[in-house]
């Protein structure tokens, strides 16, 4: 019986670490997120986790539904829209240079 149940607490741990890990992407991939904003959430999520002994996903919810929700909370607002402007700039200059390349058959 003792076998059953760490099967059973070995799969909830890797099902953990895998919520764990698809937030910290998720997190990492929105607007204005450095490692301390991603530190400082994982801090949050795993504290939590510890003390109530809550799964991520019963207490978060879906990581890439929360990363978005941790972001928005967590990464000033001017800092955010600064990174959205800048990576609207570059696709856009990325765009022209495709044209470009396009036109000129390079």
């Amino acid at each position: 019986m003792a076998k059953k149940d760490r099967t059973a607490d070995a799969a909830g741990e890797k099902d953990r670490e895998k919520w764990m890990a698809r937030f910290q992407v998720r997190l990492a991939m929105q607007p204005g997120v450095d490692r301390a904003v991603v530190l400082q959430a994982v801090k949050e999520v795993t504290t939590h986790c510890a003390d109530t002994g809550e799964h991520p996903r019963t207490a978060f919810g879906d990581p890439d539904a929360y990363a978005v929700q941790a972001a928005a909370r967590l990464v000033p607002a001017d800092r955010a829209a600064r990174v959205r402007r800048h990576g609207a700039a570059v696709d856009a200059l990325d765009s022209v240079l495709k044209t470009a390349r396009d036109v000129t058959g390079l």
